[in-house]
């Protein structure tokens, strides 16, 4: 084996999840190129990956009803000479981009109609942690497991850009910081009221510490109203730094290691702050925290028990008790139990 590629989760913190599944790919072929094919969203996640090789973009999946659709597919992987390729994602889509681009080894989970596009299909046993499912592939492939907990390498450029990210935003590169990530991609859902984070904010302030607010362009509503919340308790922004929307990826992370912990939803920006090495309190409601939590010891889980959940909805249909039941003080004192 001496080209491989491995096909990328779509989502940031499935991404995250797929590093010790990477991990065990490298070790076990330490002289082949190993590339890693991603979306855009994720692909700059790679170049915090010690042992990746290569890092190529994916388009997203058109419609296969579009003109010419169908012979595009696979054509950023086509030509590459590739001996095999690993397929994390659990979607048609991605088997076809291995199918299409010609690479003579295809593996992945079997699922479905899928299967047909795979050389070599694996029945999906009992689903535990994600993290285990990825690993649980690759030894079934023959690639011995390591450690289950991600690791990226932040370099010293991002945490360069990371300091002139956060002076600019009002920091002095002295007062201690805690990462605030109000926002989640999968939906509203997810999200912890931006008042608490508010309230959770106030409360650090009073322990001495700063927070800054972290999260994509889509997060800056719900970053604005924890920004207006704060300031109504406390009667001005100071102390409350936002770079939501200001960072790429790499800088995030660099973030990250300025801080001595993230308070989050759900989200990607918590794996990737664990995979950082910063300790994080989770706070979970629709979603099962048993499936997608930080790994390692260093991490707090907070959560609310209703009967409805976890209901992995995007939207709650109802009252949205599992999030609005948490309290501030039951995230107040996990986050004080992780900071650092």
């Amino acid at each position: 084996m001496q080209r491989l590629v491995i096909l990328a989760p779509n989502w940031l913190g499935d991404a995250v999840m797929a590093l010790p599944a990477i991990a065990d790919v490298r070790r076990a072929l330490p002289e082949a190129h190993l590339a890693i094919a991603a979306r855009a969203a994720v692909a700059p996640l790679f170049q915090l990956v010690p042992g990746v090789d290569d890092t190529i973009l994916l388009r997203a999946g058109a419609s296969l009803r579009r003109i010419g659709a169908w012979r595009s597919i696979g054509a950023e992987l086509s030509g590459r000479r590739f001996d095999a390729a690993v397929v994390l994602p659990n979607s048609i889509h991605a088997a076809l981009v291995a199918s299409r681009a010609r690479i003579p080894e295809r593996w992945g989970y079997a699922s479905g109609i899928r299967r047909r596009w795979l050389t070599r299909s694996i029945a999906r046993t009992a689903r535990g942690h994600q993290i285990d499912d990825y690993r649980r592939l690759v030894a079934t492939l023959g690639f011995a497991n390591g450690t289950r907990e991600p690791r990226i390498t932040v370099p010293e450029a991002a945490r360069s850009a990371a300091d002139q990210r956060l002076e600019d935003a009002g920091w002095n590169r002295n007062a201690p910081l805690v990462a605030l990530a109000p926002g989640a991609a999968y939906g509203g859902a997810k999200r912890w009221p931006p008042e608490r984070f508010a309230e959770l904010a106030s409360a650090l302030a009073g322990d001495g510490l700063e927070s800054v607010l972290v999260g994509s362009a889509a997060d800056a509503e719900t970053a604005g109203e924890v920004r207006r919340a704060f300031e109504r308790r406390v009667g001005s922004d100071a102390g409350l730094h936002d770079l939501t929307g200001r960072t790429d990826l790499p800088t995030l992370a660099g973030v990250f290691t300025r801080c001595r912990a993230l308070v989050t939803n759900d989200s990607g920006a918590m794996h990737l702050a664990a995979a950082a090495g910063v300790p994080v309190t989770a706070i979970f409601g629709p979603t099962n925290e048993h499936a997608t939590r930080p790994v390692g010891n260093a991490h707090e889980v907070v959560s609310h028990p209703v009967w409805c959940r976890p209901c992995m909805l995007r939207e709650c249909p109802i009252d949205h008790r599992c999030m609005h039941g948490v309290s501030v003080l039951a995230v107040v004192d996990a986050a004080r139990r992780t900071i650092r």
